[in-house]
This record gives C-alpha cells, sequence and structure tokens, in this order.
C-alpha cells in the first residue's frame, strides 16, 4: 500500500470522516442512553438482549466493520474512539462492540481477497453481530470462565466438516449471529478458524450468570454436537504459529488486546466522571478552606480532594497518550497490509504490550481511587469490571519482554506480548 493510502486509512478522507462523525454522534447518543439505567442493569445481571437490541437499532453493529473500497466500514482509530464512548457509560457494550469489530476483520487477516470480501459483505448485508474468539484470548477467557478443558474439532464431513467439543466464550453466547472460533482438524492437526452459527440445534448455550464485573457481556459457554461447517464458512488457517505467516496475518491477537485497553481505558474515564459529578453535588456539605491556609485554592476547595482527583485524573491521560499511539500503530500496520513486515510488526506489539501495561496500572488505581473519594451505591461497578478486563496474567513477563525489545529491537520475537 503506498503512503497516500496509509495515510487516507489512519486519518481518513473528507467523506469518510464525515460519515464517521455521524457515527461518533450516535456512539455518544447510544452512550448516554446506556449511562442512565447502567447500575440498575448491572445489579440485575441478566443477559444482554435489550442492550443487543440497543445496539442493532444504533446501527453500530454494521458499522463497525473494516473500511472498504467504496467508504463502507468504519477505521481502526475511529473504531476505537466509538468503542471507547460505548465504555465510558457502560464496559460490558464497550467489549462487546469492540470484539465484533475485531472478529469483523479476521477475514482480512486470514482469507483469500475474494473470500474475505464476500464475508464481510455478507455480514454487513445480515448485520451479524459477532462473537467467539481465537488462539491464545480463546484460552485465557477459558481459563476466567473455569473451564480450561474446552476445545474444539473439525471431522470431514462431504464438502465441508462437522464442529464438536466445547468453547467458553467472554461475549454474547445467546445473542451472536455468527461465532468465529479457532478449531483443530482431526484428520491433519492443523488448526483452522470457522464461522459458526450458534442457533444450530446441535450448538448448545450456557450463559455465565455470576461474573464479578462485566456482567453484561453475555459470556458462556456453547457445547457444539456435529455443527455443520459448510466450504464457505472455512475463514483460513489459524495463525497460531507466527513464524509461518506473514506478520500481516498475525495482527488479529494485537489488535483484540489493544481494543480491550481502549474499552478498560473507557471505563476508567466514566469512573472518573461519575465521582466528579458525585463529588461536585455533594461539594455544599464540605467545609471551607480557610484562604489563609490553601491561598492559591478557590473559596470552598478541599485540598485533599483536589489533590486526588488530580492523581487520577494525570493517571488516566497519562494512559490516553500511550494508547493513542499505539492505536496510531495498529491503524499503520493494518494499512500496510501484506507489506507490513516483520519490525514493523514488532514495534505494533511493542506499543501495545506498554499500552495494556500503562492502562491497566492507571484503571486500577482510577477504580479504587474513586470508590474512597465517592462511595456512592453502583460505583464499585467501575472496580469491579476493571478487574475483570485486566485480569490476564502477572505484568512482569510482559516487563521483561518490553525491556528485550527496547534494547534488542525485532529479534524479540517470541515474546509473550507477541
Amino acid at each position: 500500500m503506498s503512503g497516500a493510502a496509509e495515510a487516507d486509512d489512519v486519518h481518513g478522507t473528507d467523506e469518510a470522516a464525515g460519515a464517521t462523525g455521524i457515527w461518533k454522534r450516535v456512539a455518544q447518543d447510544l452512550a448516554d442512553d446506556l449511562a442512565v439505567d447502567a447500575i440498575d442493569r448491572d445489579r440485575a445481571g441478566k443477559p444482554p438482549y435489550d442492550e443487543v437490541a440497543r445496539l442493532r437499532d444504533s446501527g453500530l453493529t454494521a458499522a463497525l466493520v473494516p473500511p472498504g473500497a467504496r467508504g463502507a466500514g468504519t477505521g481502526w482509530r475511529d473504531a476505537c474512539d466509538i468503542v471507547r464512548r460505548i465504555a465510558v457509560a457502560d464496559g460490558s457494550m464497550g467489549e462487546l462492540l469492540g470484539r465484533h469489530y475485531v472478529l469483523s476483520w479476521t477475514a482480512r487477516f486470514l482469507a483469500e481477497p475474494g473470500h474475505a470480501a464476500e464475508l464481510e459483505s455478507r455480514a454487513v448485508r445480515e448485520q451479524w453481530l459477532l462473537a467467539g474468539g481465537t488462539g491464545p484470548d480463546g484460552t485465557d477467557e477459558a481459563r476466567h470462565l473455569g473451564d480450561p478443558g474446552a476445545g474444539l474439532t473439525l471431522t470431514r464431513a462431504g464438502g465441508g466438516y462437522r464442529l464438536n467439543g466445547r468453547r467458553a466464550l467472554p461475549t454474547a453466547v445467546d445473542t451472536a449471529d455468527r461465532l468465529v472460533l479457532d478449531a483443530v482438524r482431526v484428520s491433519g492437526g492443523d488448526a483452522l478458524v470457522v464461522l459458526v452459527d450458534p442457533r444450530h440445534p446441535g450448538a448448545g448455550r450456557t450463559p455465565v450468570t455470576d461474573r464479578l464485573g462485566q456482567r453484561l457481556t453475555g459470556a458462556g459457554t456453547v457445547v457444539f454436537e456435529d455443527v455443520p461447517v459448510g466450504p464457505s464458512d472455512v475463514i483460513g488457517a489459524a495463525a497460531h504459529d507466527e513464524d509461518a505467516m506473514a506478520p500481516s496475518a498475525t495482527l488479529a491477537p494485537l489488535a483484540l488486546r489493544l481494543m480491550l485497553a481502549q474499552v478498560v481505558l473507557g471505563v476508567a474515564e466514566g469512573a472518573l466522571a461519575e465521582a466528579r459529578d458525585l463529588a461536585r453535588a455533594a461539594s455544599h456539605a464540605r467545609p471551607v478552606t480557610e484562604p489563609a491556609l490553601c491561598p492559591d485554592l478557590p473559596p470552598g476547595a478541599d485540598a485533599d480532594m483536589l489533590l486526588a482527583f488530580g492523581e487520577l485524573a494525570l493517571a488516566v491521560h497519562s494512559a490516553s497518550a500511550v494508547v493513542d499511539r499505539a492505536t496510531t500503530a495498529m491503524a499503520r500496520s493494518l494499512a500496510a497490509g501484506p507489506e507490513l513486515d516483520t519490525e514493523r510488526r514488532a514495534d505494533a506489539a511493542a506499543l501495545v504490550a506498554a499500552a495494556e501495561a500503562v492502562t491497566a496500572r492507571s484503571a486500577l488505581r482510577a477504580g479504587e481511587g474513586v470508590l474512597e473519594l465517592a462511595g456512592a451505591e453502583g460505583l464499585d461497578r467501575f472496580w469491579r469490571n476493571i478487574r475483570v478486563l485486566t485480569g490476564r496474567g502477572p505484568a512482569a513477563p510482559v516487563l521483561r519482554s518490553l525491556g528485550d525489545h527496547f534494547l534488542h529491537g525485532a529479534r524479540a520475537s517470541s515474546a509473550p506480548w507477541n
């Protein structure tokens, strides 16, 4: 891809910018709507039928697909902005929509161009909501949902396959139109990524109802018994062996991790905003600061509270800067397509890892800090959501790998953040 084309994908044309502006306003309206009853919905913890209906009615599920040649779809940076707006109001819906968008790129990563275009057109035409998971993230989610033995197999049947096994999924078990999953072929031992209809009679769905946080994503387990997978539903070979794949085909896990960092950051921003509103409402009941003690403060200000809010705001703003840098790098990597080289892919991976680490620390600090500043009912949901979203594993290996990349560059390709 030429530099001009890459710049268009990153920054957008005037026409695309206008359409994106509309979708950002739609996202903000939806976020405002979700915020109204966020506490009650979190407390109820019911499957997200109503929430997904709101997403569909807004048109965002159809709009958040990869940008196409005719201007349809949404670029990476704009999609991240939209998902983050939703996450500020409702972390569960932010995660559900973010995962849907990343999964919509799967065909671009793994399929032949013609097949990819066909699958993307069908997804937009039928307004699919995508869920699922492939590779290491699926394993992590299975562990978090208490299903470490989950696994899927494909058996030859006519011109296609039969899918068997079970898989724990983080979102939309009962509401997705299609699942994007990786499964091992019994005959060859290699893994394929396939598209599956979760409403087939052979697919049994069991939602999770007792999560600590992210209660409304629709997480759960799906058990497959001889579910058919047609030839056109095979997307491509799973990108488990990065050394054997083109760099552009291995961007899926990085894209997902960065999108989840956007969700975490949105939840932290939502926590800080709600605590700010509560503090403003209660400010009239706080003792007035003596001007002689703090001459630089406005009348009635609480010095300790201002300091605490300042520290939390700084932490969130700092994380935002790191995430934005990684987001730009990912947009350029996606725009490069087959021309993406190993070095640029490794640089993007390092930026994603840095964004994850900084965002997790800042968000956890914000989630805990707002509880100390304003102990209002429902404020704990932000902390719970952040805990679930950031509970991927110890930070030390990632930080060591970042140091290795800083010292040795792209040769650190075996790093866990890849």
